[in-house]
């Protein structure tokens, strides 16, 4: 009976020390892995250019063969890069518009409606979904509709986390999931995902786990793909408090992210989150960064604010590891100083610790500097969202007025049977005044947003190339292109709309100031968002 209990404890220890070497094993090839990234990025950026050289030149070429290339374009920025990406589905709409392809428009909005959803616009999201016509799309695009509104009531839930929104949220997510099921190829990879996600918002972790194994299991998925399902099978032994299988798979489907180059993801996060939990400060420290910068690329909104959170706690961490170590050290330094060659001794390795100390210290002053320019940029948001808002409620209310007294005196006029004067009232109206009224207030609210805009602007340029503003004109054309850049409004057909130019003359005057800046041209727009706010 002895020798069973020693045989079996010997078991579960070689088991256990298993498991530890693939773990550590798996941990160094995710390192390998992010030494690598720039590589998988550079393949990428590659490819992109390629299809954007291709795309330009088929301008000339028939609309749908536009569609397709525009559509290959979107597919490689949507969990790559949010803006490009939502740039990308706009053109889809615009191009399926010139088409009159109704169910191309449709499809284009499932598309722009993945990434509102991809970057946390929840609201802009469900806007877009509910104009789709769902009707109109063939079975394979219904089935990515209906994967998409489930998704986005998931998403709904999630954020809610409550207990009266939520399970009305996972209710509505499970019937588009299920209208998907019923278009999905059986057995399937996009079939088996949906059925282990259904399963596991209905908290039956087993059918869950037994369908993202399937998902695993699959041959013939793409990297992405394997992204995906090694990542949720990961969520499953979170849920079922396997922890050593939940860090395997999430450093798989890492790993895939990576090599796919999804920036859009949870694996990272979620395994730094799982190391922490493990004691695995180093790890988890420089996987939460990972995931910090892969957030920021992408541009997801609350995916930054979700990894910021954790990684003042991982770094904190780090220094108080550092902390009981040094404390520690000091213990043995007391007792060493009766022995010259062990105070010499310890010494030495309290010198490198300081320096690891040091090095610990400058990690989180790093982190913490980057997670205030993430803060000063949504605070500058907000604050152009409230200039802007209350500026749209002067001018309305006080066009409001003149309409309201222009009524008046047209209602008196035409009692009066005074039609000529009527009519003098009405030529009398001066759009081009009220159109300059309309620059002057926006350049003054701009203004006083971005009070150094003008002098900064400048300082891009030579001398004798700097734009000089005459007496009483706060912004001219030139500087109001790239105010409305600098708020956001980079499209230069939104920009011709509110300048009253066609687009070709808004692309020469951005191309005659670029020419003519003294920085180069391919960071110019990045050094005008560099421009600060008050």
């Amino acid at each position: 009976m002895k020798s069973k209990l020693i045989c079996l404890l010997l078991l579960v220890a070689c088991k256990t020390s298993f498991a530890g070497s693939a773990q550590d094993s798996l941990l160094d090839k995710l390192n390998l892995t992010i030494e690598n990234a720039h590589v998988y990025d550079a393949e990428k950026l590659k490819q992109i250019n390629t299809l954007r050289q291709a795309f330009t030149a088929a301008r000339h070429l028939p609309l749908q063969q536009q569609f397709e290339i525009c559509q290959q374009l979107y597919e490689q920025f949507k969990v790559f890069k949010y803006d490009s990406a939502f740039a990308y589905a706009r053109k889809l709409q615009e191009l399926a518009r010139e088409m009159n392809d109704s169910q191309r428009i449709n499809y284009a909005g499932v598309k722009l409606g993945f990434v509102l959803l991809s970057s946390g616009m929840f609201r802009e999201a469900g806007d877009y979904l509910l104009t789709v016509n769902v009707n109109s799309l063939p079975d394979t695009a219904r089935a990515e509709y209906y994967s998409l509104k489930g998704r986005y009531y998931y998403d709904m839930s999630d954020y809610s986390s409550d207990t009266y929104f939520a399970p009305a949220y996972t209710r509505q997510g499970n019937i588009y999931i299920d209208s998907a099921l019923m278009l999905y190829k059986p057995h399937s990879f996009n079939y088996d995902y949906s059925y282990g996600l259904m399963y596991q918002k209905k908290q039956m972790m087993d059918s869950a786990k037994y369908y993202y194994t399937l998902t695993v299991a699959h041959q013939d998925i793409t990297t992405h793909q394997q992204a995906i399902a090694t990542s949720s099978l990961g969520n499953i032994y979170v849920k079922l408090g396997k922890q050593d299988s939940a860090i395997i798979m999430m450093t798989r489907a890492a790993m895939a992210d990576i090599m796919s180059c999804t920036k859009e993801t949870t694996a990272m996060f979620i395994l730094a989150e799982l190391l922490f939990k493990e004691r695995d400060v180093k790890h988890a420290s420089r996987y939460i960064e990972y995931a910090v910068a892969d957030a920021s690329f992408y541009g997801a909104r609350l995916r930054k604010v979700q990894v910021s959170a954790i990684l003042p706690i991982i770094e904190v961490e780090k220094i108080n590891t550092v902390e009981a170590q040094k404390k520690l050290l000091f213990v043995y330094s007391t007792i060493a100083t009766l022995l010259l060659l062990a105070l010499i001794w310890l010494s030495v390795i309290i010198f490198r610790q300081y320096k690891k100390l040091q090095a610990a210290q400058q990690v989180i002053t790093s982190a913490h500097a980057l997670q205030q320019e993430i803060n000063y940029k949504l605070m500058e948001a907000n604050k152009i969202k409230e200039e802007y808002i209350g500026y749209c409620f002067q001018i309305n209310s006080s066009y409001l007025d003149k309409i309201k007294k222009f009524k008046k005196l047209a209602d008196q006029k035409l009692t009066d049977n005074k039609y000529a004067e009527v009519r003098y009232l009405v030529n009398n109206i001066d759009l081009k005044e009220e159109r300059d009224e309309l620059f002057r207030n926006f350049d003054r609210i701009f203004l006083k947003i971005f009070p150094n805009f003008v002098t900064v602007f400048n300082s891009f340029f030579k001398e004798e190339d700097r734009i000089r503003l005459k007496d009483n004109e706060l912004l001219n054309t030139d500087l109001r292109i790239f105010a409305l850049i600098r708020i956001g409004i980079s499209d230069n057909v939104k920009i011709a709309q509110i300048l009253e130019y066609s687009v070709n003359t808004i692309y020469t005057y951005k191309t005659k100031i670029k020419n003519k800046a003294i920085i180069p041209k391919e960071e110019f727009e990045e050094r005008l968002m560099d421009i600060k706010a008050l």
